[in-house]
């Protein structure tokens, strides 16, 4: 683990602020017809605005500046000439990179009117990540991150994939530990002050099987059931978590839509 100094917190603050506003320029361009690589090239254009620089373009190859997943598939969707469609769910997944330091946050959309059941999935979904960084306290466990997320979801018949997980968060995009979103409170390792986190849950409305799509990157759910995915980055602070990034300006734009109930 990589317990970080109050200086580099503030550095990761600052990348945290920019994905959570570049997640709001894309959120004002997201309708039906839109191109998925029109909401990758907003996305670039407003983080090199910022002095940073995408933090997934070319990670381990990855061709572009946001993961872009829609319905049934779970995250590492890669932008392209597909286009949006009322009634469709889209995760965007955002990273940067400023000063050494990453930034890391997702939040998925509704495009239009969507099923009201899958409105409940992200609903929920979303609800379960402020469970779970509630929970980032010293002194806690890793595992107790885990069931907050787990056994919300799974009390609504939704189920948690297994195969991808939160992480921790510096100079490395993908740090250590591991936070999946599934385990027993109690277990896992200890949680220290300082050590900074992005809690992500992938919640699926049917199976938790996922399978890899044959472009090498996207992830689905292998019954093609919708998935939901939102992450925030956060610190772990003695008595309450410094959440670093946050979904209010994505939720601002959002607020001017018609149709927005609050998902």
């Amino acid at each position: 683990m990589f317990i970080k100094s109050a200086e580099e917190i503030e550095v990761l603050r600052e990348n945290a602020v920019i994905v959570s506003k570049t997640l709001a320029e894309v959120a004002k361009h997201i309708k039906t017809g839109v191109k998925t690589i029109t909401l990758d090239a907003i996305a670039e254009e407003f983080i090199h605005s910022e002095g940073a620089v995408p933090g997934f373009k070319g990670y381990r190859g990855f061709p572009a500046t946001l993961c872009v997943s829609i319905n049934d598939e779970v995250v590492h969707g890669i932008p392209g000439e597909r286009v949006l469609k009322n009634g469709d769910i889209v995760s965007i997944d955002c990273g940067c990179k400023k000063n050494g330091y990453y930034g890391d946050s997702a939040y998925t959309f509704s495009v239009g009117e969507i099923d009201p059941e899958i409105r409940s999935l992200l609903k929920r979904t979303k609800e379960s990540l402020f469970l779970a960084l509630n929970v980032a306290v010293a002194g806690r466990r890793v595992g107790d991150i885990s069931a907050a997320v787990q056994d919300y979801v799974e009390s609504f018949g939704y189920s948690v994939v297994r195969e991808l997980v939160g992480h921790g968060l510096g100079t490395q995009l993908h740090e250590k530990p591991d936070i999946p979103n599934y385990g027993r409170r109690g277990s896992g390792a200890k949680l220290p002050e300082g050590l900074t986190i992005c809690i992500e849950p992938m919640i699926n409305l049917g199976t938790k099987n996922v399978v890899q799509a044959k472009d090498g990157w996207t992830i689905r759910t292998a019954d093609r059931s919708p998935s939901a995915h939102f992450e925030l980055t956060v610190v772990v602070r003695r008595e309450k978590p410094d959440i670093l990034s946050t979904f209010k300006y994505v939720e601002e734009v959002l607020s001017l839509n018609p149709w927005y109930s609050g998902v």
